[in-house]
């Protein structure tokens, strides 16, 4: 316990642990600023060697700020002057398009995956409070919301694309299964600003996701395995040209033979159902819950079930129809009729696809086939827990950028999705430059001629003050 709080004493200055791990924090972000600063402006100096002198007019250098996770890198860049094919004047940064920087904006890689994983699990305001606490770059709620959308347009162009390559039967997907599980549904959402006005209060956000099977983790305990997921605002047949596009992006979609839909009854969600290899199911919650719901003698209740298990359809719908003729109170009536028109709506899905006798092709080791109904749960952990909570309100466009993130985060992609986004790679012919910017055995040395960056970079007094760090005196 006396440990937890001893005081240290730097040249002189008494500083707690608490404040020591914040300095030592504070002065490795400068470093590193001042690294990532002359690895920038050394590049630039190449892209300035390299380029085409009849068609590029060095105009001098601007000076402009990168946000790291390490704190704003202000940095010099060239900007070079050139004419269009119809003789126009224009300008151009070759540092910032080598980098992508015209595309993402002058946000870091790092950073930017920070901030969409932090606001995919709090608000955009939470989100920035978080990263600025934890990281030397401090940001505000709208730029949390700006980088969000910067990155979820281009998942959008990504999901986009994928869907017309889907469509004309060119798939990139590489998983192969013979069986594919889908289930889908909807969550309302409240809606703000133009769109309110527009559409209403609220509008149905579509989920969709689709898996092979489940692989028991626990005693009672099943994970979805291959599980992909998107969800959107959009229209029904968008939408389905979107999911599409999904599975054919992990899925070998040609080697499906069979597909099991799981949905609660909703028109837009039988709309999947295209071809006789689609088995459409009803869910079972939402069936058996009908009849809990509007059945209130126990006896009539045991009937139906014992009916609907034993597949004897047709007579199911002739007791609850006689059910209905024989009661005078009109509400229990009306509860009847309204499980009668239910059931009729999704007769083809009334019983499970386990109980049908399908010739289902084997499972993969160590997966099973279980009966769906997973939905419900994801609808809750994909989207409802981050955009329904809270009485939060939503534009469409940006609703449906965050609900992009959510739905890669849910199935484990989003680290990697966002890498492909916001992956700055070096060019080959820049590398060796870059790492020898880097290299720590340069920093007190003399590289050529002139600025050399590091020479000049304001290191915290090292290695004296790394030093003076090791060889602290407790103070009790």
């Amino acid at each position: 316990m006396k440990g937890l709080c001893a005081k240290m004493s730097i040249d002189g200055r008494a500083l707690s642990l608490y404040d020591l791990e914040k300095e030592i924090y504070r002065l490795c972000c400068e470093i590193g600023r001042e690294m990532l600063k002359n690895a920038l402006e050394t590049l630039d100096g190449q892209l300035v060697k390299g380029r085409d002198r009849q068609k590029l007019r060095h105009k001098g250098k601007r000076r402009t700020t990168l946000k790291t996770i390490m704190g704003e890198v202000e940095y010099e860049r060239t900007v070079f002057e050139f004419r269009d094919d119809e003789g126009k004047a224009g300008s151009i940064y070759l540092l910032d398009k080598e980098l992508g920087f015209d595309k993402v904006g002058f946000v870091s890689e790092v950073l930017a995956e920070k901030i969409i994983e932090t606001s995919c699990e709090m608000s955009y305001r939470h989100a920035a409070l978080t990263v600025s606490e934890t990281t030397g770059q401090t940001i505000s709620h709208t730029g949390a919301w700006n980088v969000v959308q910067a990155l979820g347009n281009k998942a959008d162009e990504r999901e986009q694309q994928n869907a017309k390559l889907a469509k004309a039967n060119k798939s990139t997907g590489r998983e192969e299964a013979k069986l594919l599980f889908e289930e889908q549904d909807g969550i309302w959402l409240n809606l703000q600003g133009d769109d309110r006005k527009k559409l209403g209060k609220s509008k149905e956000m579509k989920i969709a996701i689709a898996y092979t099977g489940a692989k028991k983790t626990g005693k009672k305990r099943y994970n979805l395995v291959g599980k992909v997921a998107c969800a959107n605002f959009e229209g029904i047949d968008k939408f389905f040209t979107r999911k599409e596009g999904v599975i054919a992006e992990t899925y070998n979609v040609d080697e499906i033979e069979t597909r099991v839909l799981n949905g609660d009854g909703a028109n837009w969600i039988k709309r999947s159902i295209t071809d006789e290899t689609v088995h459409y199911q009803l869910d079972t919650f939402h069936r058996n819950k009908m009849i809990t719901q509007n059945v209130g003698n126990l006896e009539a209740r045991k009937l139906m079930f014992k009916l609907l298990y034993s597949k004897q359809i047709d007579d199911l719908f002739d007791v609850i129809e006689a059910y209905s003729n024989s009661t005078e109170d009109e509400k229990e009536r009306d509860n009847f009729l309204q499980l009668l028109s239910y059931f009729k709506n999704n007769k083809d899905g009334l019983v499970s696809y386990k109980r049908r006798g399908l010739d289902l092709p084997p499972p993969s080791e160590g997966v099973e086939y279980r009966g769906c109904g997973a939905m419900e749960s994801n609808v809750f952990s994909i989207i409802g827990r981050r955009m329904k909570r809270r009485r939060t309100n939503w534009s469409v466009k940006g609703g449906n950028n965050l609900a992009r993130f959510l739905t890669l985060k849910s199935t484990g992609k989003l680290t990697e999705t966002l890498k492909n986004f916001t992956s700055i790679v070096l060019p080959p012919k820049y590398e060796e430059e870059i790492q020898t910017a880097f290299s720590a055995a340069r920093i007190p040395q003399s590289v050529g001629k002139g600025y050399n960056g590091f020479k000049q970079a304001r290191v915290p007094n090292s290695p004296q003050w790394f030093k003076n760090i090791s060889a602290f005196n407790p103070i009790y």
